[in-house]
C-alpha cells in the first residue's frame, strides 16, 4: 500500500476519528472508501452527462433514427443461432 500526505479539516477529520462506529477498521481504511464511492460517483455522473447528450443527438437527427430503425428492423426474428456442436 502507498503512503501519502493529505491535509484535511477539522470537521473532515472529526467524522474520519468516528471510522470505528462505520464499521472501519482505521481511519485510512474509511478514507480510501470514501474516495472509491466518490470516483464511481463521478463516473457515474459523467456516465448520465453522456447518456444525456446521446438522447439530445438522437431527438434531433432524423438521419439517424432512420439508420437505428433500419438497423433494428426485424431484429431479433432475423437473426439466427447456431447451437455448439455437441462433445460426444
Amino acid at each position: 500500500m502507498l503512503q501519502a500526505k493529505y491535509s484535511v479539516d477539522a470537521k473532515q477529520t472529526r467524522f474520519l476519528s468516528s471510522y470505528r462506529v462505520y464499521g472501519f477498521k482505521d481511519k485510512s481504511s474509511m478514507l480510501r472508501a470514501a474516495i472509491d464511492h466518490y470516483e464511481e460517483e463521478v463516473e457515474l455522473e459523467n456516465l448520465k452527462k453522456s447518456a444525456d447528450l446521446y438522447s439530445e443527438i438522437y431527438s434531433e437527427d432524423d438521419d439517424l433514427k432512420e439508420l437505428t430503425d433500419a438497423a433494428v428492423s426485424g431484429w431479433p426474428s432475423n437473426t439466427t443461432y447456431r447451437s455448439s456442436p455437441s462433445v460426444g
